[in-house]
């Protein structure tokens, strides 16, 4: 059973997560707007791991028999300068919830919720992958420079969303 102070601030990853799945959306309309196909790839991509990532926490408050208490979600920007701007904003983004999630691990260890940490330990690992791959993007586009950006835009089409093995994780939906 989660105690009270986790099962709000599970919530509360939850509105997290549920918001960077918004952003990630916006940064993909853009994209495409622009006619960034590629980039519009990527974040559609980044989105979907994001739903993945709040249905995991979903799951997981239920399975624990607490409740889930939804909230609303903050409106994310929908103008971006440049896709280099779309990837910085994207980086910190992605060191902000890593932050957020060793402060999720830090407070399941205080109350000795040893399940909780244990559920958490995925997305401790899942950050260090969301910062690589914003970073690897982010560092492509600054060496391409403007006359590079239609190879970038080629390579970031090429990301595929994957689901999570169902055998890895009990906790999917």
């Amino acid at each position: 059973m989660l105690s009270d102070k986790m099962e709000t601030a599970l919530s509360t990853q939850m509105n997290k997560e549920f918001y960077s799945a918004y952003l990630y959306l916006s940064m993909a309309a853009h994209s495409q707007f622009v006619g960034l196909k590629g980039a519009a790839n990527w974040f559609t991509v980044q989105y979907q791991e994001e739903m993945v990532h709040f249905n995991k926490f979903f799951a997981y408050v239920l399975d624990s028999g607490a409740k889930v208490k939804l909230m609303a979600i903050e409106k994310p920007p929908v103008e971006f300068k440049s896709l280099k701007d779309m990837f910085e904003q994207t980086l910190k983004h992605e060191k902000f919830v890593t932050k957020c999630i060793h402060d999720l691990v830090d407070l399941a260890r205080q109350g000795k919720d040893h399940p909780t940490e244990t559920f958490l330990q995925w997305f401790v690992t899942e950050q260090v992958e969301e910062e690589a791959n914003a970073g690897t993007a982010l560092a492509r586009i600054k060496l391409a420079g403007e006359q590079g950006l239609f190879l970038v835009d080629n390579e970031l089409a090429a990301r595929v969303f994957t689901p999570p093995a169902a055998a890895a994780d009990a906790n999917a939906p």
